[in-house]
């Protein structure tokens, strides 16, 4: 089918890695979305691993400055001042890394000349950065490096010391080797990288999974219209999302419409065919007179325009969506008395006599090609089984509108009624026909949304009835 491909084409470039279109390579949008969130999430993943390590890094660092502090604090409250201005420490202090040598934790006391007053045995032959004296009640902290290129935390805490009236102003310095430090932050990074490392594989199988998952219905969509391509299901037949749902709808109506469209112009060229039996059966009577100079010019004429319009009317109807949009009114009468004229013509040899039972002013609104069709179709099965009588009526009452056609023939088997509408069926096989006339009939009924039915008539033959309500106006 023409639409098929289009719609396999567009269903398998959202699902397929990678589709080829006419001009360029597409990237398919299961491969877009899994680049752009891959991305989002690399960045996402990169920003907060930066911003983690930063965070413990200040957290850290300001837990050292915090413990040098107190350090600095324990020291001063364990110097002495004499009063000619000697400072004591202890030899053995709290902190064990001051009595240590290279422990990597130093303390120094400057006077106010910047003159090292005292050092812990852990600074005996270690370089250290150069140190000042800062006035009473100035702290400071900062990082700095030796000659050798080695990192130092540095807090120094100036004080003003009273001996005896007098005042001694000294700095307390506790420094500390950055090594420790870095190692901890070298292992805080490699721990922090490697689980967001595996959150982001997690979380990467999680959204290939889900949007996977999520594309389901769209790899369904094309696998169905592969199979619909193929002939192996007429529809799609899935239960599909909501968001879906209704591309699902519109493309079950586009393939139903254009198997419609197919059928219509199979059907048309079987309809053209039938309907040009009749006027090229009254051409032949016309060019076969008993009497060469009795050749009627004039019915000639009138069959070779009727055959015109039928061309006509059967390529509208095919092209078009099966039911007129033309409501005008037509007068059914005038339309009888020219198909019962032909007829006669063709029925010749068995002197039908038609009895019309139409007022003048009975209308059917609708398309005059219809009606023609129609009620060529009736006529023309009613000549072909009647004995000699034919009985077309027609009457309008406020509701609807009653066409009936019966004849004098031997009737309709029961087991026949129904059938006998659908196409390429024929009541008695022995009698030339196609099984057509009546299938159109039908089909062109229900276009108007009307009624067909049969039963034995009157006469003592078949009687077709089709109804039409008003609200066709």
């Amino acid at each position: 089918m023409r639409l098929l491909k289009p719609c396999v084409a567009v269903a398998t470039a959202l699902c397929s890695p990678i589709q080829r279109s006419d001009l360029h390579k597409m990237m398919s949008l299961s491969a877009r979305i899994t680049l752009s969130a891959a991305l989002v999430l690399a960045i996402f993943i990169a920003l907060t691993g930066v911003a983690l390590d930063r965070a413990f890094h200040d957290s850290a660092q300001q837990a050292r400055q915090d413990r040098l502090l107190g350090q600095v604090y324990l020291l001063i409250a364990a110097a002495e001042v004499a009063p000619d201005g000697a400072l004591s420490v202890p030899a053995t202090l709290s902190e064990s890394k001051f009595n240590l040598p290279a422990s990597g934790l130093y303390a120094y006391v400057l006077d106010s000349q910047g003159k090292t007053r005292w050092q812990s045995p852990s600074a005996l032959g270690i370089k250290l950065p150069s140190l000042s004296s800062l006035k009473a009640g100035q702290k400071n902290f900062s990082s700095n490096k030796n000659q050798n290129g080695e990192s130092f935390y540095i807090q120094g805490f100036g004080v003003r010391w009273e001996a005896q009236g007098k005042h001694y102003p000294f700095t307390f310095y506790v420094i500390e080797n950055l090594s420790e430090f870095n190692a901890q932050m070298n292992r805080y990074r490699q721990s922090l990288w490697i689980w967001l490392g595996a959150m982001t594989v997690l979380l990467l199988a999680t959204q290939a999974f889900i949007l996977r998952w999520g594309l389901r219905p769209l790899r369904k969509v094309a696998s169905e219209l592969t199979s619909i391509e193929s002939g192996k299901q007429a529809r799609l037949e899935g239960a599909y999302p909501a968001e879906i749902k209704l591309l699902t709808d519109n493309l079950n109506t586009l393939l139903e419409h254009e198997r419609e469209q197919q059928a219509r112009y199979r059907n048309a060229l079987a309809d053209l065919a039938h309907s040009l039996k009749t006027p090229l059966a009254v051409i032949r009577a016309a060019l076969a007179p008993a009497h060469p100079d009795q050749l009627d010019l004039t019915t000639l004429e009138d069959e070779v325009q009727r055959i015109n319009r039928i061309v006509d009317y059967q390529l509208q109807r095919a092209a078009t969506s099966g039911r007129s949009n033309l409501m005008a009114p037509v007068a059914i009468k005038p339309i009888v008395v020219k198909l019962i004229h032909s007829l006669n013509k063709v029925y010749h040899e068995k002197s039908v006599h038609a009895d019309i039972q139409i007022d003048d002013d009975t209308l059917f609104f609708g398309d005059e090609g219809d009606l023609i069709e129609m009620l060529g179709n009736l006529l023309d099965n009613a000549y072909k089984w009647c004995k000699k009588s034919v009985q077309i009526t027609a009457e309008n009452n406020p509701a609807i509108l009653i066409i009936r056609v019966e004849d004098d023939g031997n009737g309709i088997e029961a087991d026949h009624l129904q059938r006998i509408l659908e196409r390429g069926i024929r009541a008695d096989e022995t009698v030339p026909g196609h099984g057509i006339g009546l299938a159109v009939v039908c089909d062109i009924v229900h276009t108007y949304k009307g009624n067909i039915t049969i039963s034995p008539s009157l006469l003592g033959g078949g009687a077709i009835s089709i109804e039409f309500l008003s609200t066709v106006r």
